[in-house]
C-alpha cells in the first residue's frame, strides 16, 4: 500500500526521472525454492509465499484499487506457481518475471469483467499516513497520488507499477507486459508526464 508522503513525494520526482533499462540478472534467487516445490517442499512452499504474497497483493491493489480484489489476485498467482513449478524450466526466465506477468493478467482480466462506471476504490490504496509533513495532511497527499494513478491508461499505470513500485528493470518489466522495451518506455514516458502534471507541487 502507499506510503502517503513519501510515496508521493517519490513518484512525482520519478515521473521526471528516466529509468535505466538494466538487464535481469543471470541467477534465479527462487531456483531453489520453486525446485523445492516442485518436490513436494511444504516448507518451500511457505517461504515462497512469505517472499511473494505480499509484494502480489501490493501490485495488484495498485492496479486494481481494490484490496479484496488484489488479495484474491495474488492468492491465484500463488496456486499457477505451485502448479508450475514441478515443469518450471529454468533459465528461460526468471521465476519472479513469470509470476508477475501471471498476476498483471488475472488484474487484466478482472479489470474486463467490471461494468462501466466501476470505479477504483481510492480510499483503499491510502494508509494511515504519519503526522502532517511539508505542510500537507499525508491523506491528502495519499489521495493525490492515488487519484493521480487511477487516470492513467491502464498499461501505462501498469507500466509505473512494475517500474517504480515493484523496482523491476525496464527489460523485465517490458516481458512481463509482453511489449518490445521500446513500447515499455515508451508508456513510462506518457504516464511519467500525466503523473508530473498532476503532482507536480508536490515536488521540492
Amino acid at each position: 500500500m502507499l506510503r502517503p508522503v513519501t510515496d508521493a513525494l517519490r513518484l512525482a520526482t520519478f515521473a521526471g526521472v528516466a529509468r535505466p533499462a538494466s538487464s535481469a540478472r543471470p541467477d534465479d534467487p527462487d531456483a531453489d525454492l520453486v525446485r523445492r516445490i516442485g518436490k513436494g517442499d511444504v516448507l518451500a512452499v511457505r517461504a515462497l509465499t512469505a517472499r511473494k504474497l505480499p509484494r502480489l497483493t501490493a501490485l495488484a491493489a495498485r492496479i486494481l484499487g481494490d484490496p479484496s480484489e488484489a488479495e484474491d489476485v495474488a492468492q491465484e498467482s500463488l496456486i499457477r506457481a505451485w502448479r508450475q513449478a514441478p515443469v518450471w524450466r529454468f533459465g528461460e526466465a526468471r521465476f519472479d518475471t513469470w509470476l508477475h506477468r501471471v498476476a498483471v493478467n488475472l488484474c487484466r482480466d478482472r479489470l474486463r469483467r467490471r461494468r462501466p462506471g466501476d470505479a477504483a476504490d481510492l480510499d483503499a490504496l491510502v494508509d494511515p499516513g504519519p503526522a502532517p509533513d511539508r505542510g500537507l495532511e499525508a491523506r491528502d497527499v495519499g489521495d493525490r497520488v492515488a487519484a493521480a494513478m487511477a487516470t492513467l491508461p491502464p498499461r501505462q499505470r501498469e507500466a509505473v507499477v512494475l517500474c517504480h513500485y515493484q523496482d523491476l528493470g525496464n527489460i523485465e518489466a517490458a516481458q512481463v507486459l509482453g511489449v518490445s522495451v521500446e513500447a515499455l518506455e515508451s508508456l513510462l514516458s506518457r504516464g511519467r508526464r500525466a503523473l508530473r502534471a498532476a503532482l507536480s507541487d508536490l515536488v521540492p
